[in-house]
């Protein structure tokens, strides 16, 4: 419940003194330190019913639920609270109840589910501008642990990250890169980025908690890790981006879509281009040697807090 966390204790890493005059929003944050998620605040995506996990959006029955990126399949299981944490699973699972459902995903190639099940948490609540913070600490498979956002025509990345690359020497860059990204999935740009980051963090986001942390309000995005700044952009030159990266545009076109309530997700998934788990012992390879054999890897989340200014409040 919004009334368990103590707004007054917690303030962002990159500003301790609060000089940005920043509120709690108690209604989207979360410490994880219950027995049992807080369903008033997430949806969790293929809970089971009668033996089948169900992917009806609790406040919006009519609206087309994701089932994940094949060949993975969000299953509401793969998840549990833990000292604290929020322990986020991808499983192993052949037997699992996969939909036969296969559709040709936006980008890449169609594929069937199968094999791999992981989680997706969607918050109910949606907002607008804030500073949005995250601690956690990376899958360390084949395999992406992601925090991101989705609004009306808008999909906002604070880092799609994969754990650990098999299939090409050339990926091996890909466990300590932060990718983020500003989607406009309006026509003509369709879902590729309007304007996109890849920085080098010089460590494996699998090796360790970090603080993922990212300012946002009408004047564009500052992202911050553990406290410093990272990268900022104004959302003039996130359009000067889309305008030289995207084709197509007319000459009014704005890339900072970005401007609309989102609701958070946290989620796993396969990106087939860069490979994906084969079997059980793949899916395990970095896992520590007592924990080989359960199947399962795990996406840690210490907390997730959003702040914002007065004005944004309830936004």
């Amino acid at each position: 419940m919004p009334s368990q966390i103590n707004a007054q204790a917690l303030l962002p890493l990159s500003d301790p003194d609060n000089n940005g005059q920043w509120t709690l929003n108690t209604f989207v944050s979360d410490e994880f330190n219950e027995s049992s998620l807080d369903e008033d605040r997430w949806f969790i995506v293929g809970k089971f019913k009668d033996g089948q996990p169900q992917y009806i959006h609790p406040d919006k029955p009519d609206k087309w639920v994701w089932k994940g990126r094949a060949p993975s399949q969000f299953s509401g299981r793969n998840h549990r609270l833990e000292e604290g944490k929020l322990m986020l699973e991808a499983r192993w699972e052949p037997d699992f109840p996969f939909t036969d459902e296969i559709r040709k995903p936006v980008f890449g190639e169609a594929m069937k589910h199968e094999n791999i099940t992981v989680p997706c948490l969607i918050n109910r609540r949606a907002f607008t501008y804030g500073y949005i913070e995250i601690k956690s600490k990376s899958a360390d498979a084949e395999i992406t642990s992601a925090f991101w956002s989705m609004g009306t025509g808008v999909e906002f990345d604070f880092f799609e990250s994969f754990g650990d690359s098999r299939e090409d020497p050339a990926k091996d860059h890909l466990d300590s890169e932060l990718w983020w990204s500003i989607r406009d999935w309006k026509k003509p740009v369709g879902g590729k980025p309007s304007y996109t980051e890849r920085k080098d963090l010089g460590f494996r986001m699998a090796d360790d908690f970090h603080v993922y942390g990212i300012e946002w309000d009408e004047q564009g995005v500052k992202y911050y890790v553990d406290g410093k700044l990272l990268s900022s952009v104004s959302s003039e030159r996130v359009t000067a981006w889309a305008k030289k990266n995207r084709e197509g545009l007319p000459d009014n076109y704005n890339g900072y879509v970005a401007t609309k309530p989102i609701n958070l997700w946290l989620d796993m998934e396969t990106f087939p281009w860069h490979g994906y788990p084969n079997s059980k012992e793949d899916l395990e390879k970095n896992s520590p040697e007592h924990l080989k054999n359960d199947g399962v890897v795990d996406f840690e989340v210490e907390y997730i807090r959003v702040w914002q200014k007065p004005h944004h409040l309830g936004r």
